[in-house]
């Protein structure tokens, strides 16, 4: 089970760090109905997050049975795919960066956060998590290590509790803070904010290509 847990930690802090979903969190926690928003969205991230990885756990059932003395090409080429998938988006996200002088872009829906309820913020959360081209690709990833390993069923269990854990982390600790401390943490999510506004692109490049390489090699090392 530990094996398994380290393989999975890359792909789960690369799914931690996204600047837009955590820009959208501090952005709930910075509205009118911080609260509330901020809560629904953290249950719709963890939630999106959880169900993702556990259907492409399941569906790794329907591929020939693991062995651990013989190689895996089946899951080897997948992996290679989505590597080079993410290795693309990186690549795009590298063009995308705004040019010296440039305000960032960021989404339009961003402008409704203000308005959002709670049950919007949930739903915001899950479309995030498990819909964002990125997550979904690092889901599969996690999705297929964790459902072809030769682990027991309460094992993959704990892995898949860890994996959404970790993977959550970037929006747990902003909005549990934000609801020990609301007074004291408006200031420093401000300027939390405006530095993930500023690098989004970046980070999310530098992020891609890194995880990108490191799910091509898992892949190469199933022959």
């Amino acid at each position: 089970m530990g094996p398994l847990i380290g393989t999975t930690l890359p792909v789960a802090i690369g799914i931690a760090i996204s600047p837009v979903p955590m820009i959208a969190a501090i952005l709930m926690l910075l509205s009118p109905r911080a609260k509330s928003t901020g809560v629904g969205f953290l249950i719709g991230w963890i939630v999106g997050i959880a169900v993702a990885v556990i259907v492409f756990a399941a569906l790794s059932s329907i591929l020939p049975a693991a062995d651990p003395e013989a190689t895996h090409p089946i899951i080897g080429v997948i992996d290679i795919v989505l590597g080079a998938l993410l290795l693309l988006i990186g690549i795009r996200q590298w063009r995308s960066r705004p040019k010296d002088g440039d305000e960032p872009k960021l989404p339009g829906w961003m402008k409704a956060i203000d308005s959002m309820t709670a049950l919007r913020g949930f739903v915001l959360g899950v479309v995030l998590s498990a819909v964002n081209p990125k997550n979904l690709l690092l889901a599969v990833s996690a999705g297929l290590a964790i459902g072809s390993s030769d682990v027991v069923l309460w094992q993959e269990a704990i892995v898949i509790v860890v994996f959404v854990l970790i993977a959550a982390s970037s929006i747990i600790i902003p909005v549990v803070a934000y609801l020990l401390a609301s007074a004291s943490m408006a200031r420093p999510l401000d300027a939390l904010r405006g530095w993930l506004t500023d690098n989004n692109a970046t980070i999310m490049a530098v992020l891609m290509f890194v995880l990108g390489f490191v799910v091509i090699g898992k892949g190469i090392g199933q022959f």
